[in-house]
């Protein structure tokens, strides 16, 4: 197992009766830094080791969870590292996507080789691995995209000028001013996270999605932010946002300098594991 170079936070709120991603990162026996408010640190403090309480309670300021997504990054740069790791609470496993076939994982290895992978250029602003749902068993699909949106599982580089921002669809707006600038981001379909749908579980930022008119705001707020990229449109009785990524399609990837690579696949010492159970 070859666990990931660079920390793993996972911020939550509300969830300590259903720790899906606490549970999925022991299960593969990964580090990772848990992230909590005042407020409620009595109620995960038997859950792992590894707790970081935020200075205040964040979620007071109602705008979801963009204050504490900013204060990891703060976190991380004052421990010297050039990118860090953020995770959503509600991911209930890893999963390696090949030939078509979804298997759970039981090892860090995946965030490794992410962060191998980015560390061969000198413009990839996010990476991080996309969800399972989008990527069904009985459909072709490419183990990377390149330039579109990162959510939920990221790898952030800590030195572009950006910081989270607003209260709505702070993913999406952060990639793309991320791809504005010029730099790649990188969705890994090689590698699945597992996640719940939202709202099906209590907690998070069910309260601000609550707030809203069948997430019109959401809709509208990225639109008022990228006016020449988005679009707001009805789908299943529901506001979503429509994003225009083809406008990045020529942002390309720039090696850094004496990157050597060699035809030869690399399995990182990954293996299929017959389950019995």
């Amino acid at each position: 197992m070859m666990n990931p170079k660079y920390p793993i936070y996972v911020i939550s709120k509300g969830r300590w009766q259903r720790t899906s991603t606490i549970n999925t990162l022991h299960f593969i026996n990964a580090p990772f830094t848990l992230v909590v408010e005042p407020d409620e640190y009595k109620y995960y403090k038997d859950l792992t080791k590894n707790i970081l309480v935020t200075p205040e309670n964040f979620s007071r300021r109602n705008q979801g969870s963009v204050p504490v997504r900013n204060f990891v990054w703060d976190h991380s740069l004052e421990n010297n590292f050039d990118w860090h790791w953020i995770l959503d609470d509600n991911i209930e496993s890893i999963e390696r996507f090949n030939n078509n076939l979804k298997i759970k994982c039981k090892t860090a290895t995946p965030f490794k080789i992410i962060e191998d992978f980015v560390y061969r250029y000198k413009n990839i602003g996010q990476a991080g691995m996309h969800y399972g749902i989008f990527c069904p068993a009985n459909e072709a699909r490419n183990p990377i995209q390149f330039n579109t949106r990162v959510y939920s599982c990221i790898l952030q580089n800590n030195h572009i000028k950006h910081r989270w921002r607003g209260k709505y669809n702070e993913d999406t707006d952060l990639s793309l001013r991320i791809l504005k600038d010029g730099y790649v981001t990188v969705l890994f379909r090689a590698f699945l996270i597992g996640k719940r749908a939202t709202l099906t579980q209590k907690g998070g930022n069910e309260s601000i999605y609550k707030e809203t008119d069948n997430r019109l705001q959401f809709a509208e707020s990225l639109q008022e932010q990228h006016p020449e990229l988005v679009k707001v449109v009805k789908r299943f009785n529901r506001w979503h946002h429509q994003v225009n990524y083809k406008h990045f399609k020529d942002n390309d990837l720039i090696f850094k300098d004496n990157i050597n690579l060699k035809n030869k696949i690399n399995n990182y010492g990954m293996k299929k594991i017959k389950n019995n159970g």
